[in-house]
């Protein structure tokens, strides 16, 4: 049904343009080329089929490692999470720590996107700058969470006055 209205209503359709047509016209190319995209081999593949694929060198912040610290910190956040509200009262220290530990877990999910989605490989610098602006909206995140926690109620407050607003 939404098909039938989309190839009613729009007029690329109504011209009986098909996708593979649309990603030929000038539009298209332009947005492609405005990232400026890094040339990719055939496959992404370098080298013969009969070469091992690259193994990457080893990362102590990458991988497993990497895995195993965000659960830890996701299994932590529960508790953290549940004791201001759940007991009413709410401990500078524990408020702090949340919203540390809140602030490091968005950043951790923030840079495994821009890994996923904006690849080095593919993107080159733009991944650099992607990963800065990540690395200085996390900065400006402490430095907020730093004013919440000392000139205001703290992070646990402040969503009560939300809640009961």
């Amino acid at each position: 049904m939404l098909r039938s209205t989309l190839r009613l209503s729009t007029p690329a359709f109504k011209a009986g343009m098909t996708p593979q047509l649309m990603m030929r016209t000038p539009i298209a190319m332009r947005t492609h080329k405005m990232f400026g995209t890094i040339p990719q081999p055939p496959g992404g593949i370098v080298g013969t089929v009969n070469d091992a694929a690259p193994v990457p060198a080893p990362n102590p912040t990458a991988g497993s490692y990497h895995w195993t610290f965000e659960r830890i910190l996701v299994v932590g956040l529960i508790p953290m999470t549940v004791l201001p509200f759940a007991t009413g009262s709410v401990s500078p220290i524990l408020d702090a720590t949340l919203g540390a530990t809140l602030l490091i877990h968005s950043q951790l999910g923030f840079e495994s996107c821009i890994t996923d989605y904006i690849p080095k490989r593919v993107y080159g610098s733009i991944h650099n700058y992607a990963l800065y602006l990540l690395y200085g909206g996390t900065v400006v995140g402490l430095y907020g969470l730093y004013k919440l926690e000392t000139e205001d109620v703290g992070l646990t407050g402040t969503i009560k006055k939300i809640w009961n607003a």
